[in-house]
């Protein structure tokens, strides 16, 4: 498969959330076509089966640069796998977000994991924790997204036979290589478009992208605490750490 150019693909006159959905769209296809081995068994691509809702996404909040960036791992599967939202938790992307969209089926759907859009009857705990701060903070999604924007630093979800979830960072070194290339080449292009002063990686795995990706004249990077149920410091109280984090470093103003 060719290799993605961006420089050629992104044209200099779009806006900013039509150069955002076009690199987007790009990566989609790219990391469509790319085969993982066992344990991995269903790979899921929000952005090609629910593309509409992404879509929305960045053309109703990622339309203008913006000061912080917050860089996730790559979709849940009760939420960017159901809503194509980062962090996708079904009610803030429906009532808080005011995203409605209609979300496809991907090509193979394990039966413990089926893509039933905003009907899932699941809430996805960290985007519930993540989403429930920013509206907490702003009660108006407009007021967030003036300054910041969520996005996932890789665009597919894993699934094993099992039905458990699978992270990017398990996966073999090669298949690694070949799709961090890809996800990396969009994150520059994210940075490159955006400009953020701050880019918030969400948990180490998120850091190391970002230190990866970022120049040394790019954004400051730094580190907040992933709200995973799976982290026991995540269960203790992770909306007020977090926050008290923001404010530490001069992300927010106390």
């Amino acid at each position: 498969m060719i290799a993605i150019s961006w420089g050629t693909l992104i044209c200099r006159n779009l806006t900013i959330s039509e150069q955002l959905i076009k690199a987007a769209k790009a990566l989609g296809a790219e990391v469509q076509g790319m085969r993982f081995a066992e344990p991995v068994a269903y790979v899921y691509n929000p952005l090609t089966y629910a593309w509409p809702a992404h879509e929305l996404y960045l053309r109703d909040f990622a339309n203008s640069r913006k000061r912080v960036i917050f860089l996730g791992m790559n979709p849940g599967p009760f939420g960017m796998v159901q809503t194509s939202v980062p962090f996708g938790e079904i009610q803030a992307v429906r009532d808080w977000m005011k995203i409605q969209a209609p979300i496809g089926k991907p090509h193979r759907e394990h039966p413990r994991r089926p893509v039933t859009g905003f009907a899932c009857a699941r809430s996805e705990v960290s985007g519930r924790r993540l989403w429930g701060l920013f509206a907490e903070r702003f009660p108006r999604a407009l007021d967030f997204f003036a300054e910041h924007l969520v996005v996932n630093y890789c665009p597919l979800a894993f699934i094993e036979e099992s039905g458990a979830n699978r992270t990017p960072d398990k996966l073999p070194a090669a298949e690694k290589r070949k799709l961090f290339a890809a996800c990396d080449e969009h994150l520059r292009e994210v940075v490159r478009v955006l400009q953020p002063e701050w880019l918030l990686a969400i948990g180490g795995f998120a850091e190391i992208c970002a230190g990866r990706v970022v120049s040394p004249n790019g954004p400051k990077i730094a580190t907040v605490l992933h709200p995973s149920p799976a982290s026991p410091a995540a269960n203790r109280n992770w909306s007020g750490l977090a926050a008290a984090k923001l404010v530490e470093i001069g992300v927010w103003p106390k």
